[in-house]
């Protein structure tokens, strides 16, 4: 007796459909449960809000669009972070209500203006590099944390490019950092209401 080596296509398809059904859990559901019972801020645990400062120049000559171009960057990188309860600009009234803040500091250290015509005709000559000194201060002034920072532009891109990349490596640094808790974080209550 020969057997027949041919699938039936609806076998095949209800076979993969019970399958799929057995399993408890779809993968990609298990990897969200795991990724949330790891730490994820936005789980009930006691948040800052943090206040942008205006970018220091220091004592390096850089151009004031460089620095609207940091300090708009730096909001953008830290409110995708979602480590924070708010991102506030400088001078924001809400920050006067805000229990736990912190506040950043952004100081330029070092600039090379680059050139795009030098990065698109070359690749050893032309790169634009910021170094900026980035610390988050309680309102009382207690450095929670500092780091200097890198941002640079050296192949493809405009120069203020250079600042989209310095931004996100300081919000990068800050969420890698384990911040102190907040100090007004309610006490977690236990047993009766």
């Amino acid at each position: 007796m020969k057997t027949s080596k041919r699938f039936s296509i609806p076998a095949l398809a209800a076979a993969i459909v019970a399958i799929a059904l057995a399993s408890p859990i779809p993968p990609h559901a298990q990897t969200v449960a795991a990724k949330n019972s790891a730490g994820d801020n936005s789980l009930g645990a006691p948040r800052w809000s943090v206040q942008v400062g205006k970018v220091d120049p220091g004592d390096v000559a850089v151009a004031s669009s460089f620095q609207i171009a940091i300090y708009e960057s730096l909001l953008d990188e830290l409110s995708k972070t979602k480590q924070f309860k708010q991102v506030l600009r400088d001078g924001d009234r809400n920050a006067g209500s805000a229990s736990d803040l912190l506040i950043l500091k952004t100081t330029v250290q070092q600039y090379t203006p680059g050139s795009e015509t030098r990065r698109a005709v070359t690749t050893v000559s032309g790169a634009t590099k910021l170094t900026v000194r980035s610390q988050l201060c309680t309102r009382e002034g207690t450095v929670v944390l500092e780091r200097t920072i890198n941002g640079n532009v050296r192949f493809m891109g405009s120069n203020l490019r250079a600042t989209h990349n310095l931004a996100h490596n300081v919000a990068k640094a800050i969420k890698q950092s384990s911040l102190p808790e907040p100090a007004h974080a309610a006490p977690v209550q236990s047993g009766q209401f």
